[in-house]
């Protein structure tokens, strides 16, 4: 995950913070010098780490620490809220034209994830019921219109082209036109980058830019370049007048500067973050989450809209009272397995989840999707009777379920047994929370759990 290296960092910086009733100006400036070491490791613009420190002390030291019962909370909530405004502040939406269709510039150097990026941000807006088209407008990198055709089918968006052979501003106003007596209320066009910024790429910009007129002009940057990635954004802003940033491969071994600076030093919104090359949806950036990630405190209310938009509440409920009861079968496991995830990759669920990164044993988790996905296959092959009554799978049947999945005996013996420790344990904490409140509160829950209990994933 990006920012793993800076969090844990800030998280120990501040850890001994916590722990004081008295903190004085020597502990602050002790804690700000490791706290500008972070960030500059972090690859974050030696200017921005300046700035940044300076308006934290200024603020640390003073009155408000010496009133407070808390001193060392004040000093991660005034690092928390400076983080904040450092990243924009708040989510800046996407412009919307008060004469459709809203145009949608996307620009970036070769490899960034233009087009990628493209294909995810008209997948964000059919979410939101909107009607995009997109316009292939590089007709330079071998393969680029097709790859944006494919992008389309897959998700559902038409692609306007007119081959490699006609000039990027022709495709863009031919393109545009077509939005417009076809009813498209967005359009977006996926231009030509360089290995390095150019006066013929900026140029042919400009003019697809004269010739669109757009209401937006977001930048494509690739978080994994660092400190690059905020240079790139100073020159394109400096000809293009951009309106707002788009950071890929979020998800990948990057330090996060690029996040951390890009605002600071443009002036630009960052207004999406994509993780991934899958196509789902852009996510949109909020400063305010990525702060309180950074510095270990969760994002609960992205986990909250991820599970909102994914899972379906009448079921959940039926599953919940199904739990409760002991009903809980083989098939409703399959079930909840499959809408845990359609929230996407269950490490990155636990990033959002506050003091994650404080645990050594969730610190060090590697979910194994391969393993969930032998765990599936193995509930597959399994009928409809041996799903909902388990205590029928005999040594025979277990042995075909075996074969069936491509696993072992053993693999099977041990997820049933694992699935009847679950059930056993929900029931016994059902029972316990009861009617009338907690029984023997979490020494009752923790004598109940069966020994070496593990989930079946």
């Amino acid at each position: 995950m990006a920012f793993e290296g800076l969090s844990s960092r800030l998280q120990n910086v501040f850890g001994k913070l916590r722990g004081k009733g008295k903190v004085t100006e020597d502990d602050v400036n002790e804690a700000m010098r490791e706290v500008r070491l972070a960030l500059l490791e972090a690859d974050v613009n030696f200017k921005v780490v300046k700035d940044f420190i300076a308006k934290v002390k200024e603020r640390a030291i003073g009155l408000e620490l010496t009133k407070s019962f808390t001193p060392g909370m004040v000093v991660v909530d005034i690092v928390n809220k400076e983080l904040t405004e450092l990243m924009g502040g708040t989510n800046t939406k996407l412009a919307k034209s008060n004469k459709p269709p809203t145009v949608i510039l996307m620009a970036g150097l070769q490899g960034a994830g233009k087009t990628t990026s493209s294909a995810k941000l008209a997948k964000l807006l059919l979410k939101d019921k909107h009607k995009p088209l997109m316009i292939a407008g590089d007709i330079y990198r071998p393969a680029a219109i097709k790859q944006l055709q494919v992008l389309g089918e897959q998700i559902g968006v038409p692609v306007f082209t007119l081959g490699d052979q006609t000039s990027p501003v022709d495709i863009a106003r031919q393109g545009l036109q077509l939005a417009k007596d076809n009813g498209h209320d967005y359009v977006i066009i996926d231009t030509a980058g360089r290995l390095h910024i150019d006066e013929a790429l900026m140029t042919e910009l400009r003019d697809i830019h004269e010739a669109t007129k757009p209401d937006e002009v977001l930048l494509v940057v690739d978080a994994m370049t660092g400190q690059e990635a905020v240079n790139v954004a100073q020159s394109f802003h400096s000809q293009l007048e951009l309106t707002g940033v788009v950071l890929t491969k979020l998800d990948g071994d990057t330090r996060g500067g690029a996040a951390l600076s890009v605002k600071a030093v443009t002036g630009c919104p960052i207004k999406f973050a994509a993780t991934g090359e899958k196509i789902e949806p852009l996510e949109p950036f909020h400063p305010e989450r990525m702060a309180s990630r950074i510095l270990g405190m969760g994002d609960m209310l992205s986990l909250i809209e991820k599970a909102q938009s994914s899972i379906d509440a009448e079921k959940a409920a039926e599953m919940e009272r199904k739990m409760r009861t002991a009903e809980f079968t083989f098939e409703d496991f399959l079930e909840q397995m499959e809408q845990v995830r359609k929230l996407g990759p269950l490490d990155q669920l636990l990033d959002m989840m506050p003091g994650m990164g404080k645990m050594k044993d969730m610190k060090n988790l590697k979910v194994d999707e391969k393993q969930i996905g032998r765990v599936e296959a193995i509930v597959k092959s399994m009928t409809k009777e041996e799903k909902r009554k388990p205590e029928i799978l005999n040594h025979s049947r277990r042995k075909r379920i075996a074969i069936g999945s491509g696993t072992s005996v053993a693999e099977v013996n041990r997820l049933i047994k694992q699935f009847d420790d679950m059930k056993k344990m929900m029931k016994q904490f059902s029972s316990m929370m009861g009617p009338k409140g907690p029984k023997g509160g979490m020494k009752g829950l923790k004598g109940m759990l069966p020994k070496g209990m593990k989930f079946p994933f």
